[in-house]
């Protein structure tokens, strides 16, 4: 779909078509058009305009098809969607309207005041023709790549991500990421988290069942609560896996997916703000 049909639809239906919204949608624009003025060059002119490159890299994360099939409808090469998309996404994150506020920011919090919630994800990928041990994850059971997300548990705001490969375990993950909280910060995280509380002592993990035994009332109630608050994490995950590069079986180069999902997370908390 061309910008031209785009416009005509209504925000609901440009919200579902791409994943974000309009106002989103023209601020990705003018960083591009406000790059393009920068960095003119003589030369033949591009047959897609800013708006219509923009569309096209949107609709590739949100759909990811192959650049072939985007390319028919487009009427371009492989070769040039695959350039399209590189350079879009690169002069946006270069822009850093859509960068994440970053671990230095949970150093920073009032402590008092701020929950952090903690989780991993995964992303399935093509099984890799060398190293597929490091891609293996047992807990999903396919070759992945893993994502932790660190949240603002009130305001739902993406803080930093990390990435790492299939078969890490998330604490250790977590303890190679390099993220580390204030002192006085309450930090909540799932079972994969054992153990954190050795190294942030307001951390809080579910508790266990034992072997053989079962878990007392009072304690099955702390679980409980836990995940009531957990449960913010799991609707950011569903938010950002509307984008099927995120969800779909990812084909691309690996160490270009950190880069993807970073600014697909910049973008959902730009969307946030706008809501705000």
């Amino acid at each position: 779909m061309k910008i031209e049909n785009a416009k005509q639809l209504n925000a609901k239906k440009f919200k579902r078509m791409t994943g974000v919204s309009r106002k989103t949608f023209e601020l990705m624009v003018d960083i591009v058009k406000a790059d393009a003025q920068k960095k003119k060059k003589p030369g033949r002119r591009p047959k897609l305009t800013i708006e219509d490159q923009v569309l096209m890299v949107i609709q590739y994360w949100r759909e990811y098809r192959t650049y072939y099939h985007i390319g028919l409808d487009w009427g371009l090469s492989e070769s040039a969607v695959c350039r399209t998309v590189y350079k879009i996404e690169n002069i946006l994150i270069s822009s850093r309207k859509f960068s994440l506020p970053g671990k230095k920011e949970l150093l920073k919090m009032p402590s008092k005041e701020d929950l952090v919630v903690m989780d991993v994800t995964e992303s399935p990928i093509e099984r890799p023709k060398r190293g597929q041990k490091k891609f293996f994850s047992g807990k999903a059971g396919e070759h992945t790549l893993k994502t932790q997300l660190v949240i603002h548990q009130k305001t739902s705001q993406i803080i930093c991500l990390g990435h790492g490969k299939g078969r890490i375990h998330d604490f250790r993950l977590f303890k190679t990421s390099g993220v580390r909280f204030g002192e006085l910060l309450k930090v909540i995280a799932d079972k994969g988290y054992q153990g954190i509380a050795k190294i942030h002592k307001l951390s809080e993990t579910p508790i266990m069942k034992p072997k053989g035994k079962k878990l007392a009332k009072q304690q099955k109630e702390y679980n409980r609560e836990l995940n009531r608050l957990r449960i913010v994490v799991e609707h950011v995950n569903r938010r950002l896996k509307i984008f099927n590069i995120l969800s779909n079986q990812y084909r691309n180069r690996h160490r270009r997916f950190g880069l993807r999902s970073n600014l697909i997370a910049g973008i959902y908390n730009y969307e946030l703000a706008l809501k705000a």
